[in-house]
């Protein structure tokens, strides 16, 4: 259970981060926990299983990859302590190798939508839209980014980071900038953290700007999201809840005392609408918005008697 608490609290404080390393992280928890479980009865091991699952989820609430995770990972039907312990570690050993296939299949299928020439604006750090450009880049693509410095985090340093490793041509800019620069811009690649069921996005804060800038100039807006990051209870009308973290992350607190009057607001993320989007790039095909609901229900495999 330490260890379950330890990648909890990573994945609350943001020590873990990105939609898909957090799912990873969960299935990896889910397994190694499972794997070492004693339980005295079938009622033993589900009430444990129950613990900890609801534990992972509850670190962040608008990323759907981590209840996706913990559900499709945690997943067993037998009545029998080995043998649902041996159906949840074959059900986590199974989404860990999917996710790690997912970015690989994602980065294929998105970087024939690059040209040689384009000029690529990307938000924040997601793995699944650094896999499109880089593979691009390795394709032999010449291509360059700009990279949005993604307040408060600063999750944008990590992206730089990134392409600076792989010798991409990179431009960091303050997020406020991204209309000044979409006219210097070919096509915008972001990641995903949720996906409604009506193909609305859920991503970092600052996302939706950028997609109306990319419409306002009728340029491409692609997101890229492993089929985990669709939100089957949004089918039933569910809605996706918006993180909202601490106003220390903004400012120091200190200078808050002498401002009664004014507060703070750090919301996470943001909905994004689904017709500033062109495409999804998933790790089952390229859709348009309006075949969320079938990746849902084909895909990740929830029936409404589910939700």
């Amino acid at each position: 259970m330490k260890k379950v608490q330890e990648t909890a609290e990573k994945i609350r404080t943001m020590e873990i981060r990105g939609a898909g390393r957090i799912a990873k992280a969960a299935a990896e928890a889910i397994r190694d926990y499972t794997a070492g479980l004693e339980a005295a009865s079938m009622e033993d091991f589900s009430a444990r299983i129950r613990e900890v699952s609801d534990l992972l989820i509850s670190t962040r609430p608008t990323a759907v990859s981590l209840p996706n995770a913990v559900k499709l990972s945690s997943r067993y039907s037998s009545g029998n302590v080995e043998e649902a312990r041996q159906e949840i570690l074959e059900n986590a050993s199974r989404f860990i190798e999917r996710a790690d296939k997912a970015l690989e299949r994602i980065g294929k299928m998105g970087a024939r939508r690059i040209q040689d020439g384009d000029v690529i604006m990307t938000h924040c750090n997601s793995h699944a839209a650094l896999s499109i450009i880089t593979t691009a880049f390795e394709e032999g693509k010449d291509i360059s980014v700009f990279a949005t410095e993604s307040r408060p985090r600063r999750q944008g340093l990590l992206t730089i980071r990134h392409l600076n490793g792989f010798g991409i041509p990179t431009t960091l800019i303050v997020d406020s900038a991204v209309r000044y620069y979409m006219k210097e811009v070919d096509k915008v690649i972001v990641g995903a953290d949720a996906i409604a069921a009506n193909g609305a996005l859920v991503n970092k804060v600052g996302t939706s700007q950028l997609a109306l800038a990319a419409h306002e100039a009728r340029k491409s807006f692609m997101v890229a999201a492993e089929t985990y990051k669709f939100s089957p209870s949004t089918i039933v009308g569910n809605p996706i809840e918006i993180e909202e973290r601490a106003a220390e992350e903004v400012i120091d607190l200190s200078i808050l005392a002498d401002l009664p009057y004014v507060k703070v607001k750090n919301p996470a993320f943001d909905f994004t609408p689904a017709e500033y989007i062109d495409m999804i790039i998933t790790d089952v095909g390229i859709i348009p918005p309006a075949m969320a609901y079938t990746i849902i229900k084909e895909h990740l495999g929830w029936e409404l008697g589910d939700l």
